[in-house]
């Protein structure tokens, strides 16, 4: 299969599990990473919010506290969406956050038609990275902002062989458990060990249009946080 239809296979069969792994395997740090993407937009105060990659919408449901006018999630993994949309029932989120079916590659909206594009450990898995940002660059308007969140990988010692060592061997064997999957989360530090990080993904998302592109490596450099605005 493509990579696409790997991920979207994939996604969908550990979807039920989703959640709880991400906050157990990462220790719930990950939810201080969202926090630093919540930072970065208050600053900006975005009306119309396009969150891509968005899951089970943990990124859109933090999102709702900058009090925008609409907030815009996708994903290619409909179950994965599921389980986000009942999230937002019981949040009483429905009128303000939307889950949908979408492509990152190729979205259905218009130029210009958000204010923030964000994405939270998605732009790893698309076929196309540079496509997915082209399209990204497209939809934001004018003195928009793109915010992402990806892992990387951490460069000094101790932490670079500590965390080589979890990626490696403890976080696919307690993921393999848990979520029943055997690929999942072994794709997992596949992914990461084969993005394009740091100042390399900063060149891509010059390479899209976006300017004024800053990167800030969080936890030690486990993940790193980038921006970058349309001109």
């Amino acid at each position: 299969m493509a990579k696409k239809e790997q991920v979207r296979s994939m996604f969908n069969n550990i979807a039920g599990n989703y959640d709880f792994l991400n906050h157990f395997l990462s220790a719930g740090i990950d939810r201080r990473w969202r926090k630093r993407v919540i930072k970065i937009l208050r600053k900006k105060q975005p009306g119309r919010i396009l969150d891509v990659a968005t899951g089970t919408a943990d990124l859109a449901i933090a999102e709702s506290d900058l009090n925008p006018e609409k907030i815009v999630g996708v994903d290619i993994a409909d179950q994965m969406l599921d389980i986000g949309r009942e999230k937002l029932e019981k949040k009483r989120l429905t009128k303000l956050i939307t889950l949908e079916n979408g492509d990152s590659e190729n979205l259905r909206f218009d130029d210009g038609s958000f204010d923030a594009v964000t994405v939270a450990f998605g732009v790893r898995n698309f076929e196309n990275l540079d496509q997915g940002l082209n399209e990204m660059h497209r939809v934001l308007d004018q003195g928009g902002t793109v915010v992402v969140l990806e892992f990387s990988r951490p460069r000094n010692f101790p932490v670079k062989q500590l965390y080589s060592f979890y990626f490696r061997y403890i976080l696919p064997l307690l993921g393999r458990i848990i979520s029943r999957h055997d690929s999942a989360y072994t794709y997992l530090p596949e992914s990461v060990g084969s993005f394009p990080d740091g100042e390399a993904f900063i060149s891509r998302l010059q390479k899209a249009g976006f300017t004024n592109c800053t990167h800030r490596p969080l936890t030690f450099g486990i993940a790193t946080v980038y921006t970058g605005e349309k001109g």
